[in-house]
């Protein structure tokens, strides 16, 4: 733990060097605190420049998790064709969507072709992010509780991306059941998953946190 021990400067010498007027300084705890912070956003930040590295090139599929949306899970009472019985974006998520937008336009490749699930957070996600209207996929709903209606489902998706053949981006925006059963990663809201077809699945390939 040499190179700790190099980052921190013991508040004696401090006090050495500063004079007795100066205003206080971090003691080392929090100054701990913060390295330890940027040593762990340091990976994902270097997936995320990997990620647009990808998007910049073309010809990829990004699985998208709809933007913040309020609340933890949709009422009993859920109609799909009316967005105020569902959860819907809040006005942060609402934000988070132009950002997804505007950060695509100026550093990945045009986008293709958006599909998105039927629930407004992810309808509203596209349009908002993407300033066109997104193609409803039904595949792209939260999992079927059946087995069987589930495991179609997935595979509609994978055949999906594994028949895009497109020099620009395809976006598909959905959920986290979708993204964790069809990847194993349980992204952030908002967050992009760039994956490619493989033997009967998928494979990710990198990820843009937003």
């Amino acid at each position: 733990m040499q190179g700790w021990h190099a980052a921190f400067v013991s508040s004696r010498h401090f006090d050495a060097y500063m004079p007795s007027t100066a205003c206080s300084i971090e003691r080392p705890p929090m100054l701990r605190l913060a390295l330890i912070f940027l040593l762990l956003a340091a990976p994902a930040a270097h997936a995320t420049e990997a990620g647009w590295a990808l998007l910049r090139d073309g010809g990829h599929v990004v699985l998208l998790r709809h933007a913040y949306a309020n609340g933890t899970g949709d009422p009993a009472t859920l109609d799909i064709e009316k967005c105020a019985t569902q959860r819907n974006l809040s006005d942060r998520g609402k934000q988070q969507a132009r950002k997804i937008g505007s950060l695509f336009a100026a550093r990945a490749a045009p986008v293709e072709r958006v599909l998105s699930s039927r629930y407004c957070r992810c309808l509203d996600t596209a349009r908002i992010a993407f300033e066109s209207e997104p193609e409803p996929f039904a595949p792209l709903d939260p999992p079927d509780a059946d087995p069987a209606k589930r495991a179609a489902q997935l595979a509609a998706i994978v055949e999906k991306i594994r028949d895009y053949a497109g020099a620009d981006n395809m976006i598909l925006v959905t959920h986290l059941e979708d993204v964790e059963a069809l990847t194993g990663i349980s992204p952030r809201e908002g967050e992009a998953v760039i994956v490619g077809a493989q033997d009967d699945g998928l494979r990710v390939m990198g990820r843009v946190t937003f």
